[in-house]
């Protein structure tokens, strides 16, 4: 099963996609506004995209490909998912640096945000981004994400402290 945009298809992670995974999460250019974790050797990820438990309501973690060259770009996740409130969280990011700004994410956005509400149910969709990553922010508010909050110095990047924006969108909002 796949989602497919007019740039990217959303498709399942692959335990083959470890290699280009381990490369962009060892890259500081790609994780500069990311919660980033300790380095871990290629082999752990590995393990871990073969143990991950498969996609549920819960958490569907999708690999960004690009259409036309069917190269994988990056990841989208919806996590937190609870059929009570109908709410998930969203994380994005593209790995592979020639693919920044050339509309990939905006439309992996739009569609994974499309799936959650016509799949998955959903009410409405969050997430944080830190205050300086303008190019993320653009991506959001074109898809129709509205900022309903800002989280002080919750950041550290470079021995500096950073903000966040909460920001969310409902089911109607989406653009």
């Amino acid at each position: 099963m796949f989602v497919l945009g007019d740039l990217v298809k959303l498709r399942a992670m692959e335990p083959s996609d470890a290699e280009a995974l381990w490369r962009w999460n060892h890259d500081p250019e790609v994780m500069r506004w990311m919660n980033d974790n300790y380095a871990q050797p290629l082999t752990r990820v590995r393990t871990f995209l073969e143990e991950r438990p498969r996609n549920d309501y819960g958490d569907v973690l999708f690999g960004i490909e690009a259409i036309g060259d069917g190269r994988l770009v990056g990841l989208i996740r919806l996590h937190g998912a609870e059929p009570e409130t109908g709410n998930a969280e969203l994380d994005i990011y593209l790995g592979e640096k020639d693919a920044w700004g050339r509309g990939y994410a905006t439309d992996a956005v739009r569609r994974v945000c499309r799936y959650g509400f016509d799949k998955m149910r959903l009410h409405k969709i969050t997430l944080t981004v830190v205050t300086e990553n303008h190019a993320a922010r653009q991506v959001y508010d074109k898809v129709g994400f509205s900022e309903e909050g800002r989280l002080r110095e919750v950041f550290r990047r470079d021995g500096r402290w950073y903000d966040k924006y909460t920001m969310g969108l409902l089911e109607g909002e989406l653009t």
